[in-house]
């Protein structure tokens, strides 16, 4: 038998012609990108004319300005009342999408590895575990381990610094720094 190895097939656009549509294309994405942003520019000064009509200030009294702000307080507190529900339903979908994403990762099976938790257990315990019921005595294998001592540090007597303020006041203070210095 004989192996051949197959052909690299020969590319039928030209590399500057490849360069040419890649431009081409790119500046396109970006015209479209541009008139996505214009548009929905548009659309948000739209809705917000049409929920939000420009105030009229000039030339109410007062009793009708107490009235208009309590009206737009009463349209904040809708607002954050329906940005609070949505938050709600967002949290929940999102909720509700991991889950469906780690059903299907487990039907496909391939499961990521949770990051696993510290267990505090006791060295009978875990004898117990290991070894089932034969071990019935308890091994203290503290008893086992060496005991290191640790050298005491020198502390500083701290002493209160108000009954020494008028002793160390001036230079004999100074003078008695000095000599403990030495």
């Amino acid at each position: 038998m004989l192996f051949v190895a197959p052909l690299q097939r020969k590319s039928k656009i030209t590399a500057s012609r490849r360069l040419a549509l890649k431009t081409k294309l790119l500046k396109m994405a970006t015209g479209m990108l541009e008139k996505e942003k214009e548009d929905k520019k548009h659309e948000r000064e739209a809705t917000l004319s049409e929920r939000l009509p420009a105030l009229q200030l000039s030339g109410l009294s007062l009793q009708d300005l107490q009235t208009l702000c309590k009206e737009l307080h009463h349209k904040i507190d809708v607002t954050d009342e329906e940005r609070y529900d949505i938050e709600a339903k967002v949290l929940k979908n999102d909720k509700e999408i991991e889950n469906l994403a780690s059903k299907v990762m487990e039907l496909k099976g391939k499961m990521k590895r949770p990051a696993l938790k510290r267990v505090k257990i006791s060295a009978d315990a875990m004898l117990g575990a290991l070894l089932g019921a034969k071990v019935k005595e308890s091994v203290d294998f503290k008893a086992n381990l060496k005991t290191v001592k640790k050298e005491e540090e020198k502390k500083e007597e701290v002493t209160d610094w108000r009954k020494n303020v008028e002793a160390m006041s001036g230079m004999e203070g100074r003078k008695k720094l000095f000599d403990a210095g030495q």
